[in-house]
């Protein structure tokens, strides 16, 4: 407990930068009001299907249009999590088991809701797979959605947080964090909670300064008092001192100025201080995506992603459509180098027409260019696309999850056939996305069939450190930042040195690393589209080369 009146300064983990004030709303349960379990009568089952139909339905067609939502006025793969939220909510397996739940012991929706939710979170908690484990949040969702519904519950918990206020709770779950955008919480501080979970990815690209890894926050913070937030280094200032309030807030006044300067100039080129011109693109997956990003100085689109187009059908897109998509998509960003990325889908990210692809470590199995490799129809298909599209823009291609040279190969040979068939004489610039060592460390291989290389540097350091980015208790581990990820990237640069070099992980987008990634042969950064200003002008102040020191 913190003694009345004492000023302490909390350490944490940074898991979404910024700086914040405002005063602790400590908040005990984000759970709301739901459906007492009750027991029922043989009568009644056909009575709790139907309650159990009509509120599924519900929520499905809520997730659809948060999905919507949130791609639109977030980020499309976010939306992603509530496309997956949908399907596994409308699982037969799931939806068989809660029917005879209600049936066999005799409760009602609600009950069998409860337990079996917790029943499937204690089955992925015995997986291999960590990523199935950390499925337990999402789980957590769609239960507390789903009861709520039963109970006619319609407002969230989240409600009654008063404007201004620096939140202070156990967890965040995705819709929560969703929630928080149409509110003006200040910033949010959690008991638990990595920097890879779908929470702390959703609070970044709000802007929402977060930080977690504070043990029994909620049994030790002082709800009501004044809190400074150093989300850039995890650090929490409560009842501060008049001199320390000062101080901060004279650091976030030189941060918007900053910040301010750096959109001025962002329509200007990226040049390093000895002269080298670098380019800075953007990752994005919806036209407004790219909208801002050109807006805020991009110089083209270094990593689309096309699942958004796949997602949510009941079939695939076929070319035509795929074309439609890219195009509406791209438009803001015609003239500029556009690098599509081919469908990086696997089990953690499921189709509906393909199934649930059970594997116990999704992250190391069937996704990327393996995927596409068992379904050769869809990579045909996003290569005509590509091709057709390849008449309007600038496009080059970007095969994901690259561990050999055949998988970069396969898809070059598919092109050109391709190309032969429609008579095109000059085929897309392909390139392969580097995430894995392997991929690395082939890399003299891999571009005799691919012209540039790309680095990914977030699943490139969950495989060098063996550590899952969305499991927070190995979140020490993974450190994309670890001088083995910068030695990885130069002795690629060194194996290759004429090969042009990308970077479109989130390494890409943190300043304080700009330099030693210029010296591992870095000219091409892809960041998020608020990040731009700052990276362009961060390279500004950065040599490309150590510079020689005059005595």
């Amino acid at each position: 407990m913190f003694e009345k009146g004492l000023t302490v300064t909390l350490q944490g983990t940074p898991i979404s930068p910024g700086l914040a004030q405002g005063i602790i709303h400590a908040h005990h349960s984000l759970l709301g009001p739901i459906d007492a379990p009750v027991d029922i009568e043989h009568n009644n089952v056909t009575e709790e299907f139907s309650r159990l139909d009509a509120a599924t339905a519900r929520i499905s067609e809520d997730l659809s249009a948060l999905a919507m939502r949130v791609g639109k006025e977030i980020d499309t793969r976010l939306a992603e999590v509530f496309g997956a939220h949908r399907l596994m909510l409308n699982d037969s397996s799931l939806r068989d088991e809660l029917r005879n739940e209600i049936v066999s012991n005799l409760v009602n929706a609600s009950s069998a809701v409860k337990t079996v939710f917790l029943r499937w979170e204690n089955r992925f908690l015995l997986m291999e797979s960590q990523i199935a484990r950390d499925k337990g949040d999402d789980l957590q969702d769609i239960s507390i959605r789903l009861r709520n519904a039963l109970a006619g519950i319609t407002v969230n918990p989240l409600e009654e947080i008063p404007d201004g206020c620096v939140l202070a709770t156990t967890r965040l779950l995705p819709s929560d964090t969703v929630f928080l955008a149409g509110r003006s919480v200040s910033a949010v501080l959690l008991e638990y909670g990595s920097a890879g979970s779908h929470a702390a990815l959703f609070a970044r690209e709000m802007g929402l300064p977060c930080i977690s890894g504070f043990p029994d926050l909620l049994t030790t913070v002082p709800d009501g008092a004044l809190a400074l937030v150093d989300a850039d280094a995890g650090i929490v200032t409560i009842r501060p001192r008049e001199k320390q309030i000062a101080i901060f807030k004279k650091k976030v006044v030189e941060k918007e100025h900053d910040y301010k300067l750096a959109r001025s100039r962002a329509r200007g080129p990226a040049v390093t201080k000895d002269g080298v011109t670098i380019s800075v693109l953007a990752n994005v997956g919806c036209s407004d995506d790219t909208e801002k990003a050109m807006l805020n100085g991009a110089e083209g689109v270094g990593l689309y992603r096309l699942e958004q187009a796949y997602l949510g059908r009941v079939e695939p897109p076929n070319s035509d459509e795929l074309v439609n998509e890219m195009r509406q998509t791209l438009d803001a960003a015609r003239g500029c180098a556009v690098y599509v990325r081919l469908l990086d889908i696997g089990s953690d990210k499921p189709l509906p027409f393909i199934g649930f692809l059970a594997e116990s470590n999704p992250s190391l199995g069937r996704r990327g260019i393996r995927f596409l490799h068992e379904y050769p129809e869809l990579l045909k298909t996003q290569l005509r696309a590509v091709l057709e599209l390849a008449g309007e823009f600038d496009v080059r291609i970007l095969v994901p999850m690259v561990t050999l040279p055949d998988d970069v190969s396969v898809v070059r040979e598919q092109l050109i056939q391709l190309c032969s068939r429609l008579r095109i004489s000059s085929p897309p610039r392909l390139g392969a996305l580097i995430e894995t060592p392997a991929a690395a460390l082939a890399a003299q291989e891999i571009v005799k069939h691919a012209v540039f290389l790309s680095f990914g540097t977030n699943d490139l350091t969950q495989c060098v450190c063996a550590a899952d980015r969305e499991n927070a208790a190995v979140e020490r581990y993974y450190r994309d930042s670890a001088d083995v990820i910068f030695r990885l990237l130069r002795l690629t640069h060194d194996d290759v040195p004429e090969v042009p070099l990308s970077l479109c992980g989130e390494l890409a987008g943190r300043p304080e690393h700009i330099s030693r990634l210029l010296e591992c042969g870095i000219r091409t950064f892809s960041v998020a589209a608020p990040l731009i200003p700052v990276i362009k002008e961060t390279i500004r102040n950065t040599w490309c080369t150590e510079p020689l020191i005059h005595t």
